[in-house]
């Protein structure tokens, strides 16, 4: 992926957010400068730069296209900030602005990270709003043996629970689910299964329950 500023990169996403609204049309250089909130001109001067760097092909007084290269940057960028987000919320249970957190983050996360990230959150498939996560350059490992959030693990999976990270009012509810160390967690079109028995947990809790992963659709 090319070095690029930060706000190079939040125009890369913004682009890539206005084309996935209307993929037939190009974006034009005012709707950009809105969206931006920032003059038409400095909005020219960037479209001009990121041109030079073969990130798009800008049409002057219209507006830009992405090029494959700068498609495939724009996506991955995308999906730093869909992993971050999830983190924030899923993983660590972070209440404040998380798109303003989760904007300053993904600026500094390179592709080892980016690959850490998606390979400990499951790979997830959506976003936190439910838009599908870009797939484009995606480096997909092997889950066997990871140790995931319940909420983080991938759809058809099985794995066994081995860490519980819970007060002890946490714990007495997950008795009522048969929830222990060593129980076989089973998640199936979004619903888990605890030793064969349907569950309803809370995202609040799930993500407090960790659990190691014995079986994956593609093993």
């Amino acid at each position: 992926m090319l070095e690029l500023s930060e706000f190079e990169e939040m125009y890369l996403k913004r682009i890539f957010e206005l084309h996935s609204d209307k993929p037939d049309q190009i974006v034009k250089t005012t709707q950009l400068a809105e969206s931006m909130d920032v003059s038409a001109a400095s909005t020219t001067q960037m479209l001009s730069r990121l041109s030079k760097k073969d990130l798009l092909t800008y049409l002057p007084y219209r507006g830009c296209r992405l090029t494959p290269i700068g498609f495939v940057s724009a996506a991955r960028i995308k999906r730093r900030e869909a992993l971050v987000e999830i983190l924030l919320v899923d993983i660590i249970g972070f209440k404040g602005d998380i798109n303003a957190v989760a904007c300053k983050i993904e600026h500094a996360i390179d592709e080892e990270l980016e690959l850490t990230l998606d390979n400990m959150l499951g790979y997830p498939e959506t976003s936190l709003s439910g838009v599908r996560i870009p797939l484009v350059e995606r480096k997909m490992e092997s889950l066997q043996d990871n140790l995931l959030p319940l909420n983080c693990l991938p759809d058809k999976t099985e794995a066994i629970v081995e860490l519980i990270a819970m007060n002890n009012s946490e714990r007495k509810t997950l008795e009522g689910f048969g929830i222990k160390l060593g129980s076989k967690i089973n998640k199936t079109n979004h619903q888990f299964k605890v030793d064969g028995k349907n569950i309803d947990i809370s995202n609040s809790l799930s993500h407090k329950i960790l659990a190691r992963v014995s079986h994956y659709p593609n093993s």
